[in-house]
């Protein structure tokens, strides 16, 4: 069988490395040259289930929490850091921990030396904290760069002019582009900058909890640090707005006074596809099968999704009109 892989973003190229992992012969239809520009080059890369479960379903719990293994077996040695998320809360929103700490699992309870002995550069700045050690992070650049290197080193062609009827199925994984032909399918925006400073050294994703501007920075290395991100109603995939950039560079300085020093490096915009209940979607329609709606969950739940595809590709599963 020969499969056609419609875009290149996460959902694509995770489809891609699970069949070519079980022989199947395939070709990737992507018209830009590279990986960036898709909602996933602006995502945090944050392997967070047990996090994510504050404000989703369990299903993402569930079909997120193999994420971890998946990636670090795809991806070279040291490209996933398994070093837990934090969760802290200026001590005016203490409050939002509890409620935090009652909607999800997998974590402990932190004190201030604890806190310290995690992250030296917040020593002193929170009382208490939430840890999930079982958590872990990558990141999304290097990760999308690599899989598709890995592709082209396989013989995998990439284009943008590929004949889709000399393939005997196609796995669209076109995201946001499906927005309006899409039954159901929506945008949500969501709106990052990046921060670069040698004056805060952090190990691992941290997230600052605020009723307002909730805040998820995440270290890429080098003082570099990934800050992020809004949650819009909106397929509008211009500009970030200057309410949001002020909104996330106040939270960035709270969560330390440091980063109003750093340099603004970069800013932008994804438009993550979502469907009513934020859950991802695996259908086959005659001779396509779609896979879509991955919402904020991108990284977290792409294997998942990739794995559920190559078993309907090779498990002999295909039935015409078989939707999940």
């Amino acid at each position: 069988m020969r499969v056609l892989i419609k875009g290149a973003g996460v959902a694509g190229l995770a489809a891609a490395h699970a069949l070519v992992a079980r022989g199947v012969e395939i070709a990737v239809s992507e018209p830009s040259p590279g990986v960036a520009g898709a909602a996933s080059w602006y995502a945090g890369g944050m392997l967070a289930p047990w996090c994510e479960r504050e404000s989703a379903e369990e299903a993402v719990l569930t079909r997120g929490i193999g994420a971890v293994d998946w990636w670090e077996a795809a991806l070279p040695a040291g490209s996933v850091h398994r070093d837990g998320t934090l969760i802290v809360a200026p001590p005016r929103d203490s409050g939002e921990l509890r409620r935090f700490a009652l909607r999800t699992s997998g974590f402990r309870w932190l004190a201030a030396e604890e806190i310290a002995a995690l992250e030296p550069a917040l020593a002193g700045r929170f009382r208490e904290a939430l840890f999930f050690p079982e958590e872990a992070h990558l990141d999304p650049r290097n990760a999308l760069s690599t899989l598709r290197a890995d592709l082209e080193a396989r013989g995998v062609p990439f284009g943008g002019d590929i004949d889709e009827s000399d393939f005997d199925l196609t796995v669209d994984c076109t995201g946001a582009a499906r927005i309006g032909d899409a039954a159901g399918l929506r945008g949500v925006r969501g709106e990052m900058l990046y921060l670069h400073t040698d004056e805060v050294a952090l190990s691992r994703p941290v997230r600052m909890l605020h009723p307002r501007i909730p805040l998820y920075i995440v270290p890429r290395g080098d003082g570099l640090f990934m800050c992020g991100a809004t949650m819009i109603e909106s397929d509008d995939a211009g500009p970030i707005t200057a309410r949001s950039l002020m909104e996330l560079l106040n939270a960035a300085y709270a969560l330390h006074p440091a980063f109003a020093e750093a340099r603004l490096v970069e800013t932008g915009t994804g438009v993550r596809p979502a469907f009513a209940d934020n859950l991802p979607r695996v259908s086959l329609q005659k001779n396509t099968i779609t896979v879509n709606g991955l919402y904020r969950h991108g990284f977290l739940l792409s294997p998942a999704l990739a794995e559920e595809v190559a078993t309907l590709v090779v498990g002999g599963q295909l039935k015409r009109g078989h939707a999940r």
